[in-house]
């Protein structure tokens, strides 16, 4: 067993949303939420960081994270759910994921 791995993991996951935080101006997102298990404070060692993100885009929604993950070159797991403005606006409670970003989510961005 290792002692302290989860406080490691923890400030791991915490410089990466900030150096991500820090590139979202640059990339064209209007507005960021953290979701899942860390902004709950729930940090295994499989923990990963998940955001929802407004961002503009053409692309078809199952490629749209391949941006984030290119750009950015996390250093942890990230998954990304990219909506753009006029889905963000139109599905609202109709789509789990959105709901669940409202509710839960930690709001960590908005141009």
């Amino acid at each position: 067993m290792i002692y302290g791995f989860g406080e490691h993991r923890r400030q791991l996951l915490e410089s990466e949303v900030q150096r991500i935080r820090a590139e979202m101006p640059t990339l064209g997102i209007e507005r960021a939420f953290l979701i899942g298990e860390f902004p709950k404070g729930k940090v295994k060692p499989t923990t990963g960081l998940e955001f929802l993100v407004v961002h503009n885009t053409d692309a078809p929604y199952v490629s749209r994270p391949d941006f984030f993950t290119s750009h950015i070159l996390p250093r942890a797991g990230c998954t990304w759910y990219v909506y753009t403005a006029e889905e963000f606006e139109s599905l609202g409670s109709d789509d789990p994921m959105l709901t669940r970003a409202l509710s839960f989510g930690e709001e960590i961005y908005a141009a």
